[in-house]
């Protein structure tokens, strides 16, 4: 695939992280696409929103696709490079290709899953970093939470 489709396809995931952060929860959203390009699902971090830290962006997506016979030709969408916990999501149901908004604010599991073979795209989106940027501004103490970093 090209970088349009892939751009096309993280429209996907802005929208969904735009309606997170309009819920008052943090902007990272995420999408699941077949083999054609035909969305599965899509999803957003929800751990404000549910108050449960396991609904991040890609893991909602997940949920929301529904059971697969396999995920080898399904590619993951996420605004942001994922964290561990979603990198072992990834490579727990092989997943073999990954497309990030944006990696410079956080690297997460990236060069790991590029180290298991997974195809893994950065866009360095400016949407993508700005969105995340400006809420990290906001509400640090929330973002900490979310990576898991003490204040």
């Amino acid at each position: 695939m090209d970088n349009a489709k892939y751009e096309a396809m993280l429209k996907v995931a802005i929208t969904e992280a735009r309606i997170g952060l309009a819920e008052g929860g943090i902007p990272i959203g995420a999408a699941m696409f077949d083999r054609d390009g035909k969305l599965l699902a899509s999803g957003r971090n929800r751990r404000v929103q549910q108050d449960d830290p396991s609904i991040h962006g890609e893991t909602d997506a997940f949920r929301r696709a529904g059971r697969q016979r396999s995920y080898r030709d399904i590619t993951m969408v996420t605004t942001l490079a994922p964290c561990w916990y979603c990198t072992g999501l990834i490579r727990q149901f092989g997943i073999r290709t990954v497309v990030v908004g944006e990696s410079r604010t956080f690297t997460g599991g990236i060069d790991s899953l590029r180290e298991l073979g997974v195809t893994v795209v950065d866009l360095d989106s400016e949407i993508c970093r700005d969105l995340l940027a400006q809420f990290i501004a906001a509400k640090p103490e929330v973002w900490n939470e979310d990576i898991g970093v003490d204040a």
